[in-house]
């Protein structure tokens, strides 16, 4: 007995019907098929950059010139460091018994 029976499949469905219920089943399966549809974009759009051939230089033209890094801009050091705020003390007036 190697393959699963319909009753197997039912009982399953069953017990997962009641595990998880049959409120979250409908909003587990949505959720799914959305990850999936990305997940299936993404992989065509990964396709479709690697068939792009990159551009051949043609022989005998000069290479482009590669700029360089731009550099990062300086760090203002021209304002002031903040400072905690002081601790406030509460201040309990217990009222005083005789």
């Amino acid at each position: 007995m190697g393959a699963l029976s319909p009753w197997h499949w039912a009982i399953v469905a069953l017990v997962v019907v009641i595990l998880f219920g049959s409120k979250r089943l409908p909003d587990a399966a949505r959720g799914l098929g959305r990850s999936l549809r990305i997940f299936k974009s993404e992989v065509k759009e990964m396709q479709n950059d690697d068939s792009k051939p990159a551009p051949a230089a043609q022989p005998g033209a000069s290479a482009p010139q590669q700029s360089a890094p731009a550099e990062l801009p300086a760090a203002d050091n021209a304002t002031t460091p903040v400072t905690p705020p002081a601790p406030v003390q509460s201040q309990h007036n217990e009222p005083k018994s005789a």
